[in-house]
């Protein structure tokens, strides 16, 4: 009978999670600092400048930037759907840090088809719905 496998050391378990968040804190840093509400700091949104219409990422930097200086209500009002994602993957991320100093093992993530045609039906509804003169207050404000 072979032996249970030691764990790997702790630092080794936490560098992916570790690395994860520089690769994500890094940019998140630049957009804190770097305005998106001030014009010409950054490109516009190809869908936007092509249709006219939101997509489901308009507004995102300038959500991020809301969320780094604690205005939650801007952020909101900016792009509520990558608020909610910032929140979602908040919270995987400390299960994934959980996870490394527990046991090792990272948590499993995996969508089956439908939780996949879900979430695309919940981007088209939430872009149609943010174009629609109804839906303004889920459009990010003109700069």
């Amino acid at each position: 009978m072979n032996a249970p496998a030691a764990p790997a050391p702790l630092g080794r378990r936490l560098a992916r999670p570790l690395a994860a968040l520089a690769a994500v804190a890094l940019p998140t840093a630049y957009v804190a600092t770097v305005d998106p509400n001030t014009p010409g700091h950054y490109p516009v949104c190809p869908v936007l400048r092509a249709t006219g219409w939101w997509c489901p990422g308009c507004g995102g930097l300038r959500c991020v930037h809301a969320l780094t200086h604690g205005d939650l209500t801007a952020a909101g009002h900016d792009n509520l759907l990558v608020m909610v994602l910032a929140g979602v993957l908040a919270v995987l991320w400390l299960r994934w840090v959980w996870a490394a100093l527990t046991d090792g093992r990272p948590p499993r993530v995996s969508f089956s088809g439908r939780q996949t045609v879900l979430l695309i039906v919940v981007l088209a509804v939430f872009t149609v719905v943010r174009n629609l003169p109804g839906g303004a207050g889920l459009a990010p404000p003109l700069v």
